[in-house]
């Protein structure tokens, strides 16, 4: 009977592996910038943001409190958001790149994990720049759009993003 069970319990368990590995690693990362303010990654998304309103006529501005670890964002003059290292989004991709890599298949899987990564990471910014236009020009619906609205997205978009890859990738013979 385990027999049958064979498959599945393999594709689970490379699946557990890689995303305990991926987020031992991510950790082993954020613990070398401890007491240094935000991650670098977390950073260049908080950067990259505050590019992308700058260019969409909302003149934007980031305050660093190294101390906590987190940055701020000025909106036209007017503090509007602050981003944490759970704002860049390397969890909700450790999770897509254990599922891709759960269910393997050569080069293709680095492939289509680099083209996830990209989509994912746009669409995380665009999130985030989002977030912050909806905070600060309609603050009634700032805590709907942050914790449903916003990850629906990219959740949303990981979901996607699964099914593509087990349609037509993972289960073409």
């Amino acid at each position: 009977m385990l027999k049958d069970f064979k498959p599945i319990l393999i594709i689970l368990l490379r699946f557990i592996i890689i995303y305990l590995v991926l987020l031992l690693g991510y950790q082993f990362y954020l613990n070398s910038f401890r007491a240094q303010g935000l991650d670098p990654f977390s950073r260049l998304v908080a950067d990259q943001v505050m590019f992308i309103q700058n260019h969409l006529g909302f003149s934007t501005s980031l305050f660093d409190d190294v101390n906590n670890e987190q940055v701020y964002f000025i909106v036209k003059n007017e503090y509007v958001t602050r981003m944490v290292e759970g704002c860049n989004a390397i969890s909700v991709i450790i999770l897509f790149f254990a599922f891709i890599f759960a269910f393997y298949k050569g080069a293709k899987t680095f492939l289509f994990g680099i083209i996830g990564f990209i989509i994912l990471y746009i669409i995380n910014v665009i999130r985030i720049a989002g977030l912050n236009l909806v905070t600060r020009d309609y603050p009634k619906y700032s805590k709907m759009s942050h914790d449903y609205f916003f990850p629906a997205i990219i959740y949303g978009t990981v979901v996607i993003l699964w099914l593509v890859w087990i349609k037509f990738f993972a289960l073409k013979k």
